[in-house]
Parts: C-alpha cells; structure tokens; sequence
C-alpha cells in the first residue's frame, strides 16, 4: 500500500518566524495495516526545545477535549491528539503513524480517524488521517490544516492551534461521514501522551 506523506516546512513554538514549504513526497508502506493514510507533517529544524510539561501547562485541556466531543458528535469519524513526552527519536510521521496504530486507530469501522501528533520538545507535529478520509479530502486538505496550526504555534497559541485544527477536521468528517442516531464513540476523546 502507499502512505501520501506531505511535509511542510518549519513550526517554530517560541518565536515567530518565517517557514519554508517543502515539495510533497510519496512512500511505499511495508505493511499491509497501514493502508493509504494521509500524513502532515511541519518540523522545526532551530531553535530551542520546549518541555512537555511546559506545553501541557500552557494548554487549556478542558477546552480541547471538548472541541474533539463536539466535532464527533456530528461525524461517524474519530480525533484524536497524541503528545510526545520527551524526546522524539524517530521522523515525526513515522512515530505519528506508528502511534496511529498501537492507539489501534486503522480500526474504526469506517477507516475515518484522524491523529493530531504533537511532539513539543522537538518542536514537530504531525496529522495523520485514515483510508477513507484522505480518499474524501486529498492533500490540499491536510496541507491547510498544517498552516493553521504552525500559524497559531508560532504565536503560542497552542490550545487554539489544537481546537481550531480539530474543528475544521471535524466539520470535513461531519460532510463525510455524517453521524448517526446509534452512532458509538469508538476512541477516547482524552488527550493522551506517551
């Protein structure tokens, strides 16, 4: 199978900056689990590292949390925000994928979860997206949903970064994969970090 991976340029947490975009790339899976999901990523490559602990302080988790309830309760999809404690060791679309999986995330019963991978010490994000979302949205989708989020980031607005990027992923899903009366909440809506 193939991952659409795209990458777009520099998120620098502490100070505003100016960001380079890098041209999209396309890698072959090695397994069959990983089907098409769609991965952003924007990294920074200077700069001082940020504590998670300090991230987490400056995040309002109450409101986040309810930004992710709210937009599932119109959509059969799931969100999801992942952080990375400590240091990250791997690509951040690599480590976003593989924790798509252990979060068992590619088994929604409609293939439409999205992760939202956040890495503060790195300085690094990632927003992968199922099959059948990336199938309905493309790359444009997923390189909008970058900008935003690295535009608030520069500012330090992390929560914003977070709540806005869930709503507009939110809203696609709900035209998508509109929810339904029985419709069951198939993943925790916590945030939760490793």
């Amino acid at each position: 199978m193939v991952t659409a991976i795209h990458q777009a340029g520099a998120v620098r947490y502490l100070s505003p900056r100016a960001a380079a975009v890098e041209a999209g790339r396309r890698e072959e899976a090695g397994l069959a689990v990983v089907a098409a999901v769609s991965a952003v990523v924007a990294q920074d490559r200077v700069g001082s590292k940020m504590r998670t602990r300090e991230f987490l302080s400056n995040l309002e988790h109450d409101r986040i949390v309810q930004a992710i309830r709210e937009a599932e309760s119109k959509t059969s999809g799931e969100i999801r925000v992942f952080l990375q404690r400590g240091k990250l060791s791997a690509d951040p679309v690599v480590a976003a994928q593989k924790k798509f999986h252990q979060l068992r995330m590619h088994k929604t019963q409609e293939r439409n979860a999205v992760l939202i991978f956040v890495a503060p010490r790195a300085h690094k994000f990632a927003v992968v997206g199922d099959k059948a979302i990336h199938e309905k949205c493309g790359e444009q989708f997923w390189q909008s949903i970058v900008e935003g989020m690295r535009t608030h980031l520069q500012n330090e607005k992390f929560s914003h970064a977070l709540v806005e990027a869930i709503h507009e992923i939110g809203n696609v899903l709900a035209a998508h994969f509109p929810g339904t009366p029985g419709n069951a909440n198939e993943l925790p809506d916590e945030i939760t970090g490793a």
